[in-house]
Order: C-alpha cells, then structure tokens, then sequence
C-alpha cells in the first residue's frame, strides 16, 4: 500500500480505505467480512466524471456543449483508465480470489478500470475535493488537453512525422531508456531527426517521454521551417 501511495503522491489519513479500493469480489468472496472495492468504485465514477467536466468547461469556454461532451468521452472511459491503472501496476496490488488471479485478473481491463475509480473514491474519501481532482488532473490532464485540440492536434509524434518527412525527406527515430524499479519506471526519450537529436522528453510511459520529445522537437523545427520561409 505504501509503494502504491508513494506512486499516486498521496500520504492516506487512513490506509485502510486504499486497500478497499483495491479488493475485488472475488477475493471478498473468499475471506469472509471483507468490504469489496464496488461502492468505492460507484464514488470514484461520479468524481471522475465531475472533476473532468468541471476542469474542461472552465479550461475550454470557446467549445460548445456537444464538443465538451466529446472531451470527456474521450478520457472519462474503460479503455482508458485500464491504461492509466496500468502505468500505475495498481493490477500488481491488488486483492483478487484465486481463481481470478489464475485466470489474469491482474491484467484484465475491466478489473483494472475498475479498481482505477475505486482509487479515485478512496482519495476522495480519504482527501477531499481538492486531493481528488489534483490526482485525477495528474494522471489525466495531458490527455484532456490532446482531445481538446481535435483529432491530431496534440499528437505531437504525427505532427513530426510529417514536418520532418516534408523537410528532410526522412521519419524520426527515437532513442527510449528507462529507470528506476519495475513498478515506478520513468522513460526518457531523445528523438533524432536528419541525424541530429532534435528532442528530448520524459513520462511513465514509452509513449508519454516519445510524445514529450516529440513536442520540444516539433516545436524546434516548426521554428526553424518558419524562420526558413520567411
């Protein structure tokens, strides 16, 4: 618990309300009086839903209501938290029967997509409003922010892709290393364009640190490519 709390910036007033939010059915099937992570999850699904909605409507005045909703859509769902409970390994952490855990229950999207909202309910619980959307936005802003720009528009990796293919006829290529235990890896990215490192980045994914290289490098060349035509 004290290694997941480390991960999620978070010092609990009451641990015991973490570890609730990571024990699935299956294993409160098998030890009798324990509480499962489903009211958790049931919370953490409302504040999710109400921190991402409150953070683009104030973030975003200019889009309609209809793009708002697409926003959210696009972060506040399944796919997604799986991938973000992933990053986290909260599957490493937590309490699942036997059967569930022989059958992959660590790895499965709907289990991990759940216990990613019960988190979010414990945090809320256990810190307030303020603890929650702090935690939601960190884990989830970035991602708000590529769907606001509309399909691409944050995809920073494409947009090099494109700029270097046009400029150097030539696609980038991209160093990844990685640090730290198996549990809390940070992944540095150093991107290479016309033979020369263009870039650099980092993030708890291969895909966040290429994007982030990605970013500084685009933002370089599109400099330079503006610089050029001028």
């Amino acid at each position: 618990m004290e290694v997941l709390a480390d991960r999620l910036g978070r010092r609990f007033a009451d641990p015991t309300v973490l570890g609730r939010a990571l024990a699935h059915r299956s294993w409160c099937a098998e030890v009798a009086g324990e509480e499962s992570n489903e009211r958790l999850e049931f919370l953490g699904d409302s504040v999710l839903g109400l921190v991402i909605t409150d953070h683009v409507y104030r973030m975003y005045p200019a889009l309609p209501e209809g793009e708002l909703a697409k926003v959210r859509a696009s972060v506040v769902n399944s796919a997604l938290l799986a991938e973000v409970a992933a990053e986290l390994d909260i599957g490493a952490h937590l309490l699942l029967g036997k059967g569930e855990d022989a059958s992959g229950g660590r790895e499965k999207p709907s289990i991990l997509a759940d216990a990613m909202e019960a988190v979010i309910g414990a945090v809320y619980l256990d810190g307030g409003w303020t603890a929650a959307a702090d935690l939601v936005l960190t884990l989830l802003g970035e991602r708000v922010t590529e769907a606001a720009a509309g399909p691409g528009g944050q995809d920073f990796k494409t947009r090099l892709q494109e700029l270097a293919a046009r400029t150097f006829d030539q696609l980038p290529r991209y160093v990844v290393l990685d640090k730290g235990p198996d549990h809390a890896k940070t992944f540095f990215a150093t991107v290479h364009v016309g033979g020369i490192e263009r870039g650099t980045g980092e993030g708890r994914s291969k895909k966040q640190a290429e994007q982030a290289a990605a970013r500084a490098a685009w933002a370089a060349l599109a400099f330079l490519d503006e610089a050029a035509d001028a």
